[in-house]
């Protein structure tokens, strides 16, 4: 599944357009490399996503197609920085 769409599926980012905007602007790394919009998202991934002054990690537990809003949380974990 493409980096843009995982984070708005797993609603880490609600809007797939802001995503993209996201990993245009290298706001968005994953294992510690920038990362593209159409990068494939995989099991294990540590995502890193910048916001200002402040950075959020986490770490990818599932990749499915479609969620809803009780089971989008479970598909990454929050990470401590």
């Amino acid at each position: 599944m493409r980096l843009d769409k995982f984070l708005k599926i797993s609603r880490i980012i609600k809007r797939r357009t802001v995503a993209n905007e996201i990993c245009d602007a290298k706001h968005a790394t994953v294992n510690g490399k920038v990362a593209r919009a159409s990068y494939d998202v995989k099991v294990g991934d540590i995502i890193e996503i910048t916001f200002g002054a402040s950075a959020k990690k986490y770490e990818v537990l599932a990749v499915t197609e479609y969620a809803t809003k009780e089971s989008a949380a479970s598909m990454y974990r929050e990470l401590d920085n």
